[in-house]
């Protein structure tokens, strides 16, 4: 935990292509039934693995929101033979890495290891999660650095944007909370709390792996069930999550804040990951705000009026809803402004075919960025984690540049009347903005 208590920030999914070498999936299936991918690789003596479990801070209980950040970032904080310094020591020993944590819809963890100390250091993994201490001194630890990093959230204006414009969007839906959860429900968690979620929610049925490296099938095999066979057989979830659309359609609300820049968050309903329209999406999403410095509101925004360093736009996948959104940082004086011109790109890019040249860059980008991606047998694994958790294919990595290809003009035209809504369009904007009119404000501290 020590390590991982980072800043929130939107799950994100991009997919991208073209590996940077040929990249040859393997499914591996361990004698108790454990599946992961691997993609063998000799030549570096490294392995990386990642793995989750659906159901993430989105499933945690109302009154106990943030029991999964809380109960994961505990995980290495001591097991089976070893406090929390041992642990720790025998991995800075080993030079390796166990870590753990988790988003709205999965519970995450991943190891990086020399091969030569492989066995040691799955057993590392093994133990944290079948046997965590959850010792009272690291319990009180991690809650106090957990009250700290809620405390800068709600001072953070980047923060505070991301999750304003979800709880303006998702009302009473988990994906409106923090993965944190409030300092309220973090001190109604008890060890009881902690011991029973590594009891219930740690299940094999929902587990997603994936390894790279220098090891081979066999001895793969061997370590999964070392490692996950211990793992309850099934997850038991309180709730899960229903699916949603944003709620708060076209409106502007303000978290007042005294700040000198207005930082702001926008976006609407998007497409889903397995949609046949997501990757004319991937391409207009390029065209309208994937590039800072070539995308239309790069264009508009940043480098012919100087309204800000950096405005971008993601398509972004959760498990219940599917979004495009977009964020930008201008003056306080600036933000009107800056609201119109999003409004306005958003308006012409459904009302007026994109030109050809746009499509191909756009194209060409995406088919060529994936590269850069796969640049560490721990980003590949990482990568083909996330494949799994949409539902991709093994073989996805090689098949999707010729999806990406095959967007037309007609595509990206005929996607754009479909997604992009200015009326839809809700912006979240946390500041002092002058000239602005909002639908809403919220007073703060």
């Amino acid at each position: 935990m020590r390590r991982r208590l980072l800043g929130l920030a939107l799950a994100l999914l991009v997919f991208a292509a073209g590996p940077a070498r040929a990249v040859t999936v393997e499914t591996v299936r361990s004698p108790q039934g454990i599946t992961a991918w691997l993609v063998e690789d000799h030549s570096q003596k490294v392995i990386s693995l990642n793995f989750s479990i659906r159901g993430g801070a989105a499933s945690d209980p109302a009154e106990k929101a943030g029991l999964s950040s809380f109960a994961m970032g505990l995980l290495d904080e001591g097991a089976g033979p070893y406090d929390s310094g041992q642990f720790q020591g025998k991995l800075e020993d080993l030079s390796a890495s166990v870590s753990f944590d988790a988003s709205a819809d999965y519970l995450q963890g991943s190891l990086k290891t020399l091969s030569p100390n492989r066995d040691e250091v799955f057993e590392l993994l093994q133990l944290a999660l079948t046997q965590p201490h959850f010792d009272e001194p690291a319990v009180e630890r991690v809650r106090a650095q957990i009250d700290q990093l809620i405390d800068n959230q709600e001072q953070n204006p980047d923060a505070l944007a991301t999750l304003g414009w979800l709880r303006s969007q998702f009302p009473g839906h988990p994906y409106a909370r923090s993965r944190y959860g409030s300092k309220a429900s973090i001190a109604a968690i008890t060890i009881a709390d902690l011991q029973e979620f590594a009891r219930a929610r740690l299940g094999r049925d929902r587990l997603k792996i994936a390894v790279v490296g220098d090891i081979a099938p066999a001895d793969l095999e061997t370590l999964l069930d070392r490692t996950f066979g211990g793992l309850p057989a099934v997850a038991v979830v309180a709730s899960n999550p229903d699916d949603r659309v944003p709620a708060d359609a076209g409106k502007v609300i303000l978290i007042k804040k005294p700040v000198p820049q207005s930082v702001i968050r926008f976006g609407e309903q998007g497409i889903g990951i397995h949609d046949p329209d997501i990757y004319a999406a991937m391409v207009l999403n390029y065209i309208l705000g994937g590039s800072p410095f070539t995308s239309r509101l790069g264009n508009e925004v940043r480098e012919k009026r100087g309204l800000a360093y950096t405005i971008g736009t993601s398509t972004a996948h959760f498990d219940h809803a599917d979004l495009l959104l977009g964020f930008v940082g201008t003056q306080n004086a600036k933000a009107a402004e800056t609201i119109k011109i999003i409004r306005s790109e958003w308006t012409g890019l459904r009302d007026a075919s994109p030109s050809a040249k746009e499509v191909e860059d756009a194209k060409t980008y995406l088919t060529g960025s994936y590269v850069l991606g796969l640049d560490s047998t721990g980003a590949i694994a990482q990568r083909l984690l996330g494949l799994q958790e949409s539902g991709f294919p093994s073989d996805y990595i090689t098949r999707r540049p010729k999806l990406i290809g095959a967007v037309t003009v007609e595509d990206v035209k005929r996607v754009a009347r479909r997604l992009l809504d200015p009326a839809k369009l809700s912006f979240l904007v946390v500041g002092n903005p002058e000239d602005l009119k909002p639908d809403e404000v919220v007073q703060t501290e």
